[in-house]
């Protein structure tokens, strides 16, 4: 006996392939699929921001965490000074004579995990200095790999003089000479004058190379990566670090945006809340802020899709009996604050936030639509606060759409709490969060055919498929679960106008949550399974929802559909017709698609298929490109012996429109991108 007898008897294949007909209509056009509808959600877990997106190599710069010298390695006469010229930043250290000419004198900073430098690329170091005393005194700048088996550890020599007795920014540019992955950086005092010492405050290191160039930037692969999903908005700083451990060290987005060096650092809400992985020198710098967001979502085409504090701590973290959130008499605080980011956002120069946005070097408002109050909060201190902050929103700002919350679960006691209310107010978009099983993702393709057609939209925030038996990786299995579920989102995108797989980042060595969409280490990035499910959405979008149905009925794996689940699309820009279909079935099944009421012949073919042997198997930073999508074009020649449905191929079926049909592997997704023209 062969093996398909085999497995046929065994009732693990068919006896013949299945032929499953579906009927894409391209004369009825239904919903509008938004701009928004694939984007990117960024939070600072799993060092994303510091550590990661954001380029600066060096940790706690400014010596202000709350152990001041965490991250630093001091030699010689080292001492801490909290009179600095930044208000918000008062610490620095002063570097003086160690009381012998042999005894060196400096700090060490390890960066994150290590500094990752390149061969051949260029560094911008920059410190804030003022030298005491007559003498001539300068820094010695050195990168050093303390791992080296060679005769001398540091590979860069630069030299800084130091002029003046008053703070002044000091810049040196230097090309490095290699590839380093766990490199640090160390500052060393030159002076032949006992009685000469130096103060450094914000000591920066960063590639000049960064995303788009920007000075204060992002580090280019990550950046990248982001940019090659072309999301429709990009929604930030979170999550859970919006509400904070307590209200005291919430995300405060007025204290991230001015000159870099006068940004107050914040605890992250992430470095102890995970006992199991905890990070106690996860600080948040600043550096990347709401200015550098709003930037960054300006250079990838995506719209900005802020949120803020409600006065709510995390309710998570926090026992409702301890009373950690912000009285109702206090709000204003909070209502101010969002009314003065959209100030900032949008305003004139001439008005006060407009004005700090200008002067940070972007004097055209950023057009911001969409503001998200609070995050996935609950209960009825919640509504207390947020429809007060939703009615003074509304009042001063009625162009702007909000986005309100169903909770942190996809279903339940909340939810059902919520929903009615989100509806009695009017809220323009509610944000549905689901972090829940590859089962799940299978089973609910449909999860919004039945939602009503009116009132608020879903914003399906944040989403991921865990694995089972705590199997929580990037495994393609759950990428083409995921898969599965989101031709449900683009089927009834007159309901889901956005959404956002979570987290986006992970730092290999860093990292308190997953699975996660991007992964990195120092020097490399890898783009997971489900990073390139969202890609192949978002390349593929299309304009607006054609009917596809098996039967008369939807294709979202229901019964007797085979566990395929399909959606189709058009792009009016472009004149193509997209079809999506998922085979969660562990077998190939015959696929046959009638594309009825195209206006003229199909002229070409594009076939998208992403697929792996192995359910389990992921990339990794060593082999980036284990499981990615591969396309190629389909032969549209017309197929002989058109009366047999198990030949593969284009043909025209009996009702005279084109009809392709195909084997697809089991564990399969395929994207099909027909051209009219």
């Amino acid at each position: 006996m062969t093996l398909a007898a085999t497995l046929i008897a065994a009732g693990l294949l068919p006896a013949q392939p299945r032929g499953n007909d579906m009927v894409m209509d391209a004369s009825s056009p239904g919903a509008r699929i938004q701009e928004t509808m694939y984007g990117i959600f960024l939070e600072d877990i799993n060092f994303a921001a510091d550590g990661g997106l954001y380029a600066e190599l060096v940790k706690n710069r400014s010596f202000e965490y709350a152990n001041a010298l965490q991250g630093w390695k001091t030699w010689g006469n080292v001492t801490l000074r909290e009179d600095g010229p930044f208000e918000r930043c008062p610490h620095y250290v002063r570097l003086a004579y160690a009381g012998h000419p042999s005894v060196i004198t400096g700090v060490q900073n390890e960066g994150y995990f290590g500094m990752g430098v390149r061969e051949g690329a260029e560094y911008r170091f920059t410190v804030w200095a003022r030298k005491q005393g007559k003498g001539e005194a300068g820094l010695g700048i050195l990168l050093a790999d303390p791992s080296s088996m060679g005769d001398v550890q540091q590979f860069t020599d630069e030299y800084v003089e130091i002029t003046s007795a008053k703070w002044q920014k000091y810049e040196v540019v230097f090309t490095c000479p290699k590839t380093v992955e766990k490199a640090v950086l160390r500052v060393i005092l030159w002076s032949e004058d006992p009685g000469v010492s130096v103060d450094i405050e914000h000591v920066s290191l960063f590639p000049t190379d960064t995303f788009n160039g920007d000075e204060n930037g992002l580090r280019k692969d990550v950046a990248q990566a982001l940019a090659d999903l072309h999301p429709g908005i990009l929604r930030f700083p979170g999550g859970c670090i919006v509400e904070g451990v307590n209200l005291d060290n919430r995300y405060q987005w007025k204290n991230t945006v001015g000159p870099v060096e006068n940004r107050p650092i914040n605890l992250n809400r992430w470095s102890y809340s995970q006992f199991e992985r905890m990070f106690p020198d996860y600080w948040q710098s600043g550096g990347l802020g709401f200015f550098e967001y709003f930037r960054l979502a300006e250079e990838i085409g995506a719209e900005p899709v802020p949120i803020i504090s409600c006065g709510m701590a995390c309710q998570f973290l926090n026992d409702p009996q301890w009373d950690v959130n912000v009285p109702l008499e206090d709000l204003q605080t909070y209502i101010d604050d969002a009314l003065d980011l959209i100030e900032f956002a949008n305003g004139s120069v001439k008005s006060k936030w407009g004005k700090v946005r200008a002067e940070m070097g972007h004097p055209e408002p950023f057009g911001m639509k969409y503001l998200g109050v609070g995050n996935e909060q609950w209960g009825k201190d919640f509504l207390a606060r947020f429809e007060p902050m939703v009615k003074a929103i509304r009042a001063k700002h009625p162009e702007i759409k909000i986005i309100g919350t169903s909770g942190p679960y996809l279903g339940g006691e909340w939810f059902d709490e919520l929903w009615p209310e989100m509806r009695r107010m009017e809220i323009d978009l509610v944000d549905e969060h689901y972090y829940s099983s590859e089962t799940f993702f299978e089973r609910n393709a449909n999860r919004y055919d039945n939602y009503p057609r009116t009132g608020p939209k879903v914003f399906a925030g944040e989403y991921a498929a865990h694995g089972a038996d705590g199997k929580k990786f990037n495994h393609f299995n759950a990428a083409l679960t995921e898969a599965s579920f989101m031709t449900g989102l683009e089927r009834n995108a007159d309901v889901v106008v956005m959404s956002c797989y979570a987290p986006t980042f992970a730092h290999v060595e860093g990292w308190q949550w997953r699975p996660d969409l991007i992964w990195f280490d120092n020097l490399r990035v890898m783009r997971s399974a489900s990073y390139w499910v969202q890609q192949m959405y978002s390349s593929h979008r299309g304009t607006r929802v054609l009917p596809l149905t098996m039967d008369g009925k939807a294709v979202s794996g229901r019964e007797g559909q085979n566990n395929l689940s399909a959606s189709a699309v058009w792009d009016e820009t472009t004149g193509d017709y997209i079809v999506k279909v998922a085979n969660l079935g562990n077998y190939a099944q015959v696929v046959n698609l009638h594309l009825k009421g195209l206006p003229s012949p199909v002229t070409a073919c594009e076939r998208t298929v992403f697929h792996s042997d192995n359910p389990m198997e992921e990339n990794t930073l060593d082999e980036p490109e284990r499981i990615v999508p591969r396309t190629s074009d389909v032969d549209i020649t017309p197929v002989a012996e058109p009366q047999n449905p198990w030949i593969m191929g284009m043909r025209t079926d009996a009702e005279g429109c084109p009809h392709y049909s195909e084997r697809l592997g089991g564990r399969t997704f395929v994207i099909y991108r027909f051209k009219t023209k």
